[in-house]
């Protein structure tokens, strides 16, 4: 559809705020979703906050924390327009930004609303917003894990980046 999202990633960094954040053996990621809407409270709201912990959840799974002890991953992501899956948005924009941060990551994390889009390798989240008859379950996963599309994005990304930065 026409949604649009604007994922920035900062970070690794030292834990912002109390000492007690921190964890000595990983990072810990922190994910703050906002919308272009206005609202009294941006931040505080149900469902970012619930969208903000779906995020955090997602990408904990993901991304190799491990590699950073006593450090902390912000991921920002912003609807800028809302035209449906802005879920879906979120996490491709957020895997997008964390490739282009250099992050490493064990998969790419990748939403679809109605469509495979990725290969997925193993479901971080799967979240059901209508029913589904069971019977069309095993064909959903099957294609949402051969289709490649995020891949030949981000290996594009890196051909235009290096040629870039060769010159």
């Amino acid at each position: 559809g026409s949604t649009k999202a604007l994922a920035v990633v900062y970070g690794p960094h030292e834990t912002r705020g109390s000492r007690s954040k921190s964890l000595h053996d990983r990072a810990v990621i922190n994910c703050q979703f906002s919308t272009a809407e206005r609202k009294r409270r941006p931040h505080g709201d149900r469902k970012s906050s619930e969208m903000s912990l779906h995020l955090k959840q997602t990408f904990e799974a993901a991304v190799l924390t491990e590699l950073y002890p006593r450090s902390q991953i912000d991921i920002y992501v912003k609807i800028l327009q809302a035209d449906g899956g802005n879920y879906s948005a979120c996490v491709n924009a957020a895997t997008l930004a964390l490739v282009d941060a250099g992050i490493p990551m064990r998969d790419y994390v990748c939403a679809c609303t109605d469509t495979p889009l990725a290969d997925l390798g193993n479901i971080a989240l799967l979240q059901m917003d209508a029913r589904l008859h069971q019977d069309h379950l095993d064909a959903l996963i099957k294609a949402a894990m051969t289709a490649k599309v995020l891949d030949g994005v981000v290996r594009q990304h890196l051909e235009e980046v290096s040629v870039l930065t060769r010159d």
